[in-house]
This record gives C-alpha cells, structure tokens and sequence, in this order.
C-alpha cells in the first residue's frame, strides 16, 4: 500500500516561491509565509548570507501578486479584500519597509498596465473609479502616491498597450459581434482609428511596440488556424510573420529587459518548446537546457540582461529556480519553492491524446498511482476557464487524487485554448453539449485502455469544472459514481445576470460562445444542470467561497436547495472569507480533507480522516 502523503504537504503554503530580481541586479525578492503561515514577500542582499528581511506584513490572505518597480528601492503589490477581486496596489519601500495604498478607493479594481524603465517613478494603471463598468488610465507617481487622469476609457475598451515614451497610443475594444477592434492613435490627443477588426472567432490582441514606436507586436489567427506573432508597421500597415506553428497558438513571448525587441517565443504543445529569435540569447537557452531536467522558463532579469532567475519545472516535484549569470554561462541553485516534495512517492504525469465521437483529436494528461495501471478507481479533473487549458508539470490536486489511489484524467477539450480557433470554436454554444462529450469520451477511452473502473470513476472540477461536474451528474447521471464541484455555476441565466460590472464589454463575446441572455433563455436553460435536478441519481460535494465576483454564491446555494427539496444526496461548503477558489491555505486543507473522505467513501480510494483544521472559515452543511 503507497504510502499516504499528508495533505498539508501538498496543499499548505510553499516555503518560497516567486523569486524576482531587483532591476539593478543586487537584491531578491520573494514569497514566503510569515510565522502565522501568511505569505508576505521578503528581501535578500545577493551573494550574501544575511538574513532575509519581511517586507509586507498582510494580516490574512497573502499576498500572491509583486513586482520590482525600475526605482531599486521599491517593490508593488496587488491585494484584494478576501477574495473580491477589487484589487488595490501597494507599494513598499524596501528600506523602511513602509507600505502605501496606492489606489485607496472602495469597490474599485486596480489593473496594472504598464512599468517603463525609462520613467521609474511612474505606473499605469486601470481603474474603474467613475464607472464600475469600464477601466479609465491612470498615471501614478510611485514616490508621492499623486493620482493623474490619462485616457479615458468610451466604454468598450478592454485593453491599452504603451509606446516607448510611456504613452498609450494602441487599444484593444471590444465589439457588439462578439470581436474587438485593434485601436491606434499617432499622438495621445488624436482620435482614435481603427487598425483592424477581429471576429468572435479570431483570438487576438496587441503585444507591445517595437524599438522604434512603427512597429506594434500583436498576436491573432486572422488568416490562419493558430495565433501567429506579427510585427504591424504603423505606416505601411503590413504585416510580418515573426513565429508561427501550423498546430499550435503562441502562448508567450520573452522580451529584452530594455531594448523592446522579442528575443524568444514559446508555442505550448505537450509541453513548453521556445523558438529563439534573437541568436544573443541562443547559447544562453543552450546552457539552460542542460541545467537540470524539465520545463524552464526565465522569469526575471536585471537591466543589464546579464543576471537571469530561471524556473525549472517538473511533473513529480518542486519548482526548482536557479540564478544564471550570463557572463560565465553559470547556474545557481537559489531554492525549490517546497523541499519537503523531494523523495515523496510522487509519480509521472503522461500527455495522452484520443478521438472524440466525431473524430476530433483531444489532447490531456494521464497520472496513474505508483505501480498501478489497470482498472483502477480515476477522478475525471476537468479545468476551468473553459478558455484554458491543462498543461505538463506539478499539480497539488493531482498528485493527491494519485497518491490516495486514484488515476487522474485532465482533458483539453474542444473550447480550449492553445490548439488554435477551429478547436477553440468547436466549443461554442457546447457548454453542456459536445464540450461535455469530449470529457466522456475520455470516461470511455479510460475503460477501454482496461485504465478506469467504469462504476468508479468520479468528476471534480472548479469553476467551469465546477459546471462540468454538475452536468455531469445531471445530464449523464449513469456515468459517475460522484461528483465534486468548486465555485461552479449551476445556471447559465443567473451566471450571465450576475457578472461583475467591468465584464459588461465581454459580454457579446460571452454569449457568442455561450448562449445569448436576450434571445435565447430556453437554450440557456436546457444547458443549465440546475433544472435538472431531478435526474441526479449519485452524490455531489460543493466548495464555495462567499465573496465570489464571478460565480456567486447564489449559483451553488440555489442547486444545493433544489437537490435537499428533491431527497439527492448532497453536501455543502462555504468559506466566508474565500472568492473564486480557496486562497487561503487553512481553507484548502479544510475542503480537500472533506473531499478526500467523501471520494474514500464513494470510490474506494484511501483516505485520512477529516481533522481539526484551525483557521478555517468553511461552514459545512452535510
């Protein structure tokens, strides 16, 4: 029998994470839980054993989100009020350790546009400040906090892009068809003009400017299946292809420190693979790949470029980040973000790919327990979005199905994101429909390698997961022997009434691929697990947080009602103080632990009983 690895280690707090150098190269920053188990961020002196100094001192929920301002004596950060996604931006000095609100206003959303390293006292920032609807730009002085007017916002614009001068002259607005327009402006006081429109069913969208402030990086699959780079000339208006793959979209673009050249793309297949445009940095990843096995990426460089944090990431162990000094093509074991994982019986996570009922390939992944592979009791993880997708590498959850004797099946099914428009858009109006299909063919591809034990086999998702998970149990009840929902919404009407104001320009979109509120509330409601309740026939577990913006708490309370009124087996968590997910670590031991004795019960697996988890805020109504 494997053995059972305690929750807390898979679900509690990295030691350290999120490692950023300082732009002059001579200071660290990082992640880490305080002595309450709160994360803060911390600073260290490079090449020095001093002892790590705690700059941010947040009370409760963590702090998730930093960056090094182009002022070395300042770092930024972003904080919501328990999961209320009105995020507020934060600076703090990291020699007086003194902290400042930087947008102090109640029930109002900071976004950060834009850091110049050219102008490092200053920041952009989007702000839905006079209108909850629409995010305005804002010029804030980093030094005295001064708030300054920049552009305003006409109300459909959902993203801005700065030129070298630190002036937003390009925008991306959403359209009524569903598409958006790509938007340029030649100075900061000229009207806006309309460089191209996308349809609903082009990704796209702006990536930065060139060197020269003529040529505007995008990314979009208008003319071809998968998103290309290409450089727009601002006078021309033509195009050029800089990176492209016939299967898949772009997912990532490394740019120089300061020179606003592309040196590197990424295109996500399997895995990560980086296709290098700048021959400078061509031995550089080289090097890199022979540091240690896995996926690396680099994820902060100093001014100089010559000082790189690089992140190497593997399926069945901790993130491991190292400093590369380019100079002497050296690499430095800086930390793992959770040592405790190393020399765990964690186990191997495998691409797989299969046909749908109507011959489309889906890609996913396969995790079985260590030295089992037939017949075995597997939970169906379906991921979120649904414009997302799974990837390759390290996952809590999955890694804890595994390990309590469960094969894991994630699947990118049609709707998701990475395999390009036609696989996107054969997810449109599907939600419920051939999106759900793709998942049992997946359930059945599972038997039929003799992998799945047909009567058990669980689905467990969050968000659109979450709405997976209840169709699931609604519109196939025959297929699962239980189900467990996270923050997922259980009728697409109120799902779509219920948005958060500043998501109002995303809405033609939403419905073009969804359903259409005004037109079509009947095809809504045939796609809404809620009013079929009645055909639920195994049991279901839901985690919610209570200060959800984007599903309300409403959406899992209305099904959890219609289930106890019709006699269905269902049990209910609520975190008072959790949003969209489970931030805190308290709260994430408190619904996995619920979790794992409810999928013991239902599907066999092993199972530690629910202990006293102090901290928590879950309310369970069994």
């Amino acid at each position: 029998m494997t053995t059972l690895i305690p929750r807390k280690t898979l679900f509690d707090n990295p030691s350290r994470t999120s490692p950023k150098i300082s732009r002059d190269g001579k200071y660290l920053a990082y992640i880490a839980p305080d002595e309450k188990n709160v994360l803060q961020v911390w600073l260290q002196t490079l090449g020095t054993d001093d002892t790590p100094k705690q700059l941010t001192a947040d009370k409760k929920r963590g702090i998730r989100a930093y960056f090094w301002t182009y002022n070395t004596q300042q770092l930024i950060y972003l904080q919501d009020a328990d999961g209320d996604e009105n995020f507020h931006l934060y600076s703090v000095n990291i020699q007086t350790s003194i902290v400042r609100d930087l947008t102090p206003f109640q029930g109002v959303k900071a976004q950060v546009i834009d850091l110049d390293h050219q102008f490092p006292d200053t920041i952009l920032v989007g702000l839905n400040l006079h209108d909850r609807q629409k995010f305005d730009v804002y010029r804030i002085n980093l030094q005295n906090g001064a708030v300054e007017f920049e552009t305003e916002n006409p109300g459909n614009i959902v993203d801005w892009t700065a030129n070298s001068k630190f002036e937003i002259l390009v925008a991306s607005a959403a359209t009524p068809d569903g598409g958006s327009d790509l938007l340029y402006r030649e100075k900061v006081d000229a009207q806006w003009e309309i460089l191209r429109h996308w349809g609903p069913e082009d990704e796209r969208g702006a990536v930065g400017f060139g060197t020269d402030d003529n040529t505007l990086y995008i990314i979009g699959s208008h003319d071809a299946n998968t998103q290309r780079l290409l450089a727009l000339d601002l006078t021309t208006r033509e195009e050029k292809i800089i990176a492209a793959d016939e299967e898949y979209d772009v997912s990532g673009t490394l740019f120089h420190p300061t020179a606003r050249r592309i040196e590197a793309v990424a295109f996500y297949k399997d895995k990560v693979e980086w296709q290098i445009l700048d021959e400078a940095i061509a031995e550089d990843f080289v090097t890199l790949g022979k540091v240690r096995v896995g996926e690396y990426s680099v994820v902060s460089r100093d001014l100089d470029n010559q000082k790189w944090i690089v992140a190497y990431l593997t399926d069945d162990g901790p993130v491991y980040y190292y400093l590369y000094h380019r100079e002497s093509k050296s690499a430095t074991l800086l930390f793992s973000n959770k040592p405790e994982l190393e020399d765990l019986p964690l186990v191997p996570m495998k691409p797989i790919t299969y046909e749908a009922r109507d011959g489309l390939t889906i890609h996913g992944y396969l995790t079985l327990p260590q030295g089992e592979e037939k017949h075995l009791p597997c939970v169906l993880l379906v991921h979120g979005g649904p414009w997302a997708r799974d990837t390759w590498g390290y996952n809590p959850m999955v890694q804890w199905l595994a390990n309590r004797g469960y094969g894991v099946l994630q699947v990118n099914f049609r709707g998701s994101t990475g395999y390009g428009k036609a696989f996107l858009n054969a997810g449109n109006r599907q939600w419920g429909a051939a999106m759900h299909d793709d998942l049992i063919d997946g359930v059945n591809w599972l038997v039929e390698q003799g992998i799945g034990d047909p009567q058990k086999i669980a689905i467990m998702g969050g968000s659109y997961g979450g709405y997976a998970t209840l169709a699931g149990l609604t519109f196939t009840p025959d297929t699962f022997a239980c189900g467990v929902d996270i923050v997922g919404p259980s009728n697409l009407i109120t799902l779509m009434e219920s948005i958060p104001p500043y998501w109002k320009p995303l809405m033609a979109q939403f419905q073009h691929r969804v359903g259409n509120l005004e037109t079509e509330p009947e095809f809504l409601k045939e796609r809404s697990p809620l009013f079929f309740v009645d055909k639920i026939k195994k049991p279901l577990l839901i985690g919610q947080g209570a200060n959800d913006p984007r599903v309300k708490q409403a959406e899992s309370e209305q099904i959890v009602a219609a289930m106890e009124k019709a006699g269905k087996p269902v049990e209910y968590a609520l975190y008072t103080d959790e949003g969209h997910g489970f931030a805190r670590p308290e709260n994430r031991l408190h619904f996995y632990a619920i979790a794992e004795e409810f999928l013991g019960r239902h599907l066999g697996g092993q199972f530690v009983p629910v202990e006293d988890i102090e901290g928590h805020s879950g309310v369970v109504k069994p």
